[in-house]
């Protein structure tokens, strides 16, 4: 029987074949979940030599303590299954479906959110935005905030502020009801761990440019956090994982420079937004000084450009002008 190293060896070498960019580290997840066992007992399987039978072993352990192995048993967990799974898998991740949607989820921040066709998969870099907004709360003493996700998506922001930042008050706003499907399927599982955000969080399904949508709160939020469409249309991504399947509603930002859905998003924020309120906006690398110099005709002063975790910028934060 082939050792775990070996096997993820050899199945990275497909995937880098296939010019996936990180094949060792996909080949680990895709193992870790055909065998429904932690990325850390791959590792550790790696490390000790050990053959692709000893990840069975780990889940066996695994069940054996929550009382579930006869169950586990019964329900198909042999290794030879598991490496039916695995293989399939990697096929699958060889013509370059998403990895996300292989396994079905993606982490954020402390969420683990359901993602497939039809929503955009969150990435790390958006986790940026939501540490703003929390940042902005603790330096401004604020333990309650009246908070919009524009674009929600699969509500990774608005889910993750409203379970970070307890007794605050979410609305996401999602156009297509396709997504939203996801939005509230993350949200029914969220609600299992943090049972508080259940009546603190609102999904409305709507466009987040026009000025008529939650126009009943102008004026009243605290921040505004937003992952708006903002691929250039004179920039289409080359990674298949992207082009083909993150929907088009969620990347592209409706002109070739992708500005357009961006300033149409800071115009409503700017209405939503109380006096001295927030707006955090993740855009293109192209686009910061633009959207800035847009924010500041908006009523929006302390305009700054960040940049994320690679050092590119990615994000702006902006304060509503306050009143005299």
């Amino acid at each position: 029987m082939a050792t775990v190293f070996e096997t993820v060896r050899s199945s990275a070498a497909i995937l880098s074949a296939a010019g996936v960019d990180t094949p060792e580290h996909d080949v680990k997840l895709l193992l870790a979940e055909a065998f429904h066992v932690d990325l850390r007992d791959v590792d550790k399987a790696m490390l000790m030599g050990d053959d692709v039978e000893h990840l069975n072993i780990a889940l066996a352990s695994v069940s054996t303590e929550s009382g579930a192995w006869a169950n586990a048993k019964t329900t198909g967990n042999t290794v030879a299954a598991a490496m039916e799974r695995f293989h399939s898998m990697v096929d699958r991740r060889a013509k370059r479906e998403p990895l996300q949607h292989i396994t079905g989820h993606a982490p954020f921040r402390y969420l683990d959110l359901k993602v497939g066709p039809g929503v955009f998969i969150p990435r790390p870099e958006t986790e940026l935005v939501v540490q703003e907004g929390i940042e902005w709360t603790t330096r401004h003493g604020m333990y309650r905030a009246k908070v919009v996700d524009l674009c929600a998506g699969s509500g990774a922001i608005g889910l993750a502020f409203a379970t970070e930042v307890p007794g605050s008050e979410v609305w996401a706003v999602e156009k297509s009801e396709r997504t939203a499907q996801w939005t509230r399927r993350n949200l029914d599982e969220t609600t299992k761990r943090y049972p508080a955000i259940a009546g603190n969080y609102h999904l409305e399904i709507a466009d987040a440019t026009q000025m008529p949508t939650l126009n009943q709160l102008d004026g009243t939020v605290d921040i505004v956090l937003t992952n708006p469409p903002y691929v250039p249309l004179a920039s289409i991504p080359q990674q298949p994982e992207v082009r083909d399947y993150d929907p088009d509603l969620a990347l592209y930002g409706g002109s070739a420079d992708g500005t357009l859905i961006p300033e149409r998003i800071i115009s409503r924020a700017s209405k939503l937004l109380k006096p001295g309120g927030l707006m955090v906006m993740e855009h293109d690398v192209t686009q910061g000084e633009r959207l800035a110099a847009f924010a500041r005709t908006c009523d929006f002063v302390d305009v700054v450009v960040h940049n994320d975790y690679t050092g590119r910028p990615r994000y702006l934060t902006a304060e509503k002008q306050e009143i005299g």
